[in-house]
Parts: C-alpha cells; sequence; structure tokens
C-alpha cells in the first residue's frame, strides 16, 4: 500500500512539471520574435514532452508491477493459510482432478500411506488400491467418471505391506458455478480418507462378544429355569424330600453359575472403562495378608493348604490396586477349583527391577493344547475334570485383560496331572 502512495505521489509531480514546462514555453514562444530560437525552442518543447511521456509510461508500469507483486504476495499467504488448514485436519485429504490425478494433499495423508514421497502427480487408483470386503478391486476412478457431487463408503479395505487396514472414504465435488459441459474435464474433488480399523475391530469383538454371552446364558438359565419347574411340581405333587433337595441344589448351582459370570463380566467391564486406572502407592505385604485371609476358609472347606510367602525386603510399589487385587483372586480361585488335594502357595518376591506374584496348584493342571487357548474369552477344556468345575470359561480371559492394565503379562508353567503355575510381574518405578 505505501509503495502505491509513493508511486501516486511521483506522478502527479512529473505532471505538474510537465504542464509548467508547456506553458512556459508557450510563453516564451508567444514573447520571442526570432524563428531560429522559436524553431528551437519547438524542438526542446518536443524532447522534453516525450521523455516526460516516457517517464509516464515508466511510472505506470512500476506502478502496475508492484500490484502485481503485492496480487502474488496475497495468493501465497492465502495458499499457506489454506495449507495451514488441511494439514491440522487428522484424516488424510487428497485433492484430485476427475482423472484421479492428485493435486494437493495433507501432512496426514503422508502418515496415511507411510511415506515421505511427494503425492503430486500420481494418480490416485495407483497408491490406494481398494477392495471390497469380499475381495472386489474397487476402482475410485470409475465414481469421478460418474461426477458425482458426493459419495462415500465404510466397507473399503487398503493394503499397506502386510498390514490390511479398514478404510472410509468421502468424496466431494469442489463447488464452481462457472463450471460448463464443456468443462468438466477441469472438475475437482476432495478425497478424504479415514482409518477405522480400530472401530470395525471393536464393533465386531462386541457382536461376537454379546451372541457368545446370550449363548453362554441360554443353557443355565434353561436348567434353572427346568429344575424350578420340577420343584414346583415336586412340592405340589408332595414328593418325597430328596426329590426336592435335589431340584434346589441343581437351581442352586445354575444361580451360582450366573452370579461369577456376571460377576466376571462385571469386573472386565470396570478394566474396559477404566474405572480402576487411577495408581497409587500400595503396601504390597498388607495386600498379600488381605488375600490370605479372604481365601484361607475356602481353601479349608476343601481341605486344601492355602500358603503365603512372602520376601522380607518388598517396597511399595505404584499401582492399580484395584486391578491387582482382582488379578490375584482370579488367579487364587482359579487354582482353587480346579486342586481337589494338596496346596496352593501364593508366592511375592522382590527380583530387583521388579514385584513378581506367582500362584502355584498341585491340580489337574493344563495339557500344551489348551496352554495355547486359555486366556481366549469362554475357552474351556474338553478334559472331563474341566468340564465338571462347571466354569464360565472368563476367569483367564479376564485375568489377561486386567494384567494389560498393569502393562505387564501372565506367564504359564503346567503339566497335565502335575499342577500349575501362574505368575506376572510388576515394575518397580
Amino acid at each position: 500500500m505505501k509503495t502505491n502512495q509513493v508511486g501516486e505521489g511521483n506522478n502527479l509531480r512529473i505532471r505538474f512539471f510537465s504542464v509548467l514546462i508547456i506553458v512556459f514555453a508557450e510563453i516564451v514562444l508567444t514573447i520571442t520574435s526570432k524563428d531560429e530560437f522559436r524553431d528551437f525552442l519547438s524542438s526542446l518543447l518536443a524532447v522534453i514532452s516525450l521523455d516526460l511521456v516516457f517517464l509516464l509510461f515508466l511510472f505506470d508500469q512500476k506502478k502496475n508491477q508492484n500490484t502485481l507483486i503485492e496480487a502474488q504476495k496475497n495468493i501465497i499467504h492465502e495458499h499457506e493459510k489454506v495449507l495451514a488448514i488441511i494439514n491440522s485436519i487428522r484424516e488424510a485429504i487428497v485433492s484430485v482432478d476427475i482423472k484421479g490425478n492428485i493435486e494437493l494433499y495433507n501432512s496426514a495423508a503422508l502418515d496415511f500411506f507411510d511415506t515421505n514421497a511427494s503425492l503430486i502427480g500420481k494418480n490416485i487408483n495407483n497408491i490406494l488400491k481398494l477392495t471390497t470386503l469380499d475381495g472386489k478391486t474397487f476402482n475410485l476412478k470409475k465414481v469421478l467418471v460418474k461426477n458425482k457431487s458426493l459419495f462415500s463408503r465404510n466397507d473399503l479395505s487398503f493394503s499397506l505391506g502386510e498390514e490390511k487396514i479398514r478404510v472410509e472414504i468421502e468424496l466431494v465435488a469442489v463447488s464452481d458455478v462457472f463450471l460448463t459441459k464443456e468443462r468438466l474435464k477441469d472438475k475437482k474433488y476432495i478425497l478424504m480418507i479415514r482409518d477405522i480399523t480400530k472401530q470395525k475391530t471393536l464393533d465386531e469383538e462386541r457382536d461376537e462378544f454379546i451372541s457368545v454371552v446370550s449363548h453362554e446364558l441360554r443353557t443355565p438359565v434353561t436348567i434353572a429355569e427346568g429344575a424350578i419347574s420340577n420343584l414346583s411340581l415336586a412340592i405340589e405333587k408332595d414328593m418325597p424330600k430328596q426329590v426336592l433337595s435335589k431340584n434346589a441344589d441343581i437351581t442352586h448351582e445354575q444361580v451360582k453359575f450366573l452370579a461369577t459370570m456376571i460377576n466376571d463380566l462385571s469386573t472386565l467391564s470396570r478394566a474396559e472403562r477404566g474405572v480402576g486406572d487411577k495408581f497409587v502407592e500400595l503396601n504390597i505385604k498388607d495386600l498379600g495378608q488381605k488375600i490370605l485371609e479372604k481365601y484361607h476358609k475356602n481353601a479349608d472347606d476343601k481341605g486344601l493348604n492355602l500358603e503365603l510367602v512372602m520376601d522380607n525386603n518388598l517396597p511399595s510399589i505404584k499401582t492399580s490396586e484395584l486391578y491387582l487385587e482382582e488379578l490375584l483372586q482370579n488367579l487364587i480361585t482359579n487354582a482353587l477349583k480346579y486342586t481337589k488335594e494338596g496346596e496352593i502357595k501364593i508366592s511375592i518376591t522382590n527380583n530387583e527391577k521388579n514385584i513378581r506374584f506367582m500362584v502355584e496348584d498341585t491340580g489337574i493342571g493344563i495339557s500344551k493344547s489348551d496352554q495355547k487357548k486359555i486366556f481366549d474369552k469362554f475357552y474351556r477344556s474338553e478334559d472331563y475334570r474341566t468340564r465338571e468345575t462347571g466354569g464360565t470359561g472368563l476367569g483367564l480371559y479376564v485375568s489377561s485383560k486386567l494384567a494389560d492394565k498393569l502393562d505387564t503379562k501372565i506367564e504359564l508353567s503346567s503339566k497335565l496331572n502335575h499342577g500349575s503355575k501362574f505368575w506376572f510381574n510388576i515394575k518397580l518405578s
């Protein structure tokens, strides 16, 4: 703006002096009487006038050049603003022409395609090779040719190396009021690409989980319903006490099964919602004693010896008391369930870099084939002794989820008919 004002001032000054010189020359030509002098002044006036015209032309050119430079600066500034805006968007954004050639992209697009190389000029079909869920190739170029103003799909996959990514794409035509039918080849599109792998995986896991839970609940509910029906009939027919007692016991066992499943699901839900994510300073010895007191009677009732062994040099640790306690409880109840005789030993040791928690039993043990699946949800061994216990198949699955929350992993050592050892380590801060 300042440059334009200076240019305007120079033009005014040149025009003022031009008029002044012409007026002065006219006065001189009027009052002089010699032809030679008049001719000389006329020539001089013509030369000066031409010089002044040329100077005016130069200043006008300079003014136009400055205006052009300012316009170019404004265009660059606006372009940088647009780039800053699209680079702040987390989804991958690509601008393409009707043939699919890339003209603009944001930094998230480079992250999505896992590259630092420029995407300008590349065809979107060559770098975004999409397939449908049934494995068929999806051709994005065909969508561009159809000239749709808006298009979206969320059932596509993109392979990046060995990784398969579930994606959602949204294609939006750039609005252009001057775009005629003859200029459709100049149409532009904005393509937004979202990685929805995690979302889809969670949705599928949730649907599968609900389906399996519904199936697992159906059996105990049906058994309990039948037992209660028989119990009502036995009371009505005044049947022997043994018949009443049997049906009452069956109902009680199924209700206990349901209560255990509900407790496991509740624990899993709390972990998924992050209820116990807050870490606190925890006295390990106090926790050990608390666990021992809680399960000592259960062990006595089964004729088992429950032992707690702790190192003397156990420091306090910063962890989730809720998750750690529930994890230990799951491992101990699992040991109680599958141990008919002998003992269960809980040991807490200081390994300098971490604290190791171990639950060891003299139970039925776990076969090599079962050890590979033991932490899967609702998995139960085909071993008849496992089936007799009436477990839900959720205990160790929940335990593995709690271990994840504590940034650790449950290890297992077992031999069929020779007991099992489960342990995990909590890092010292």
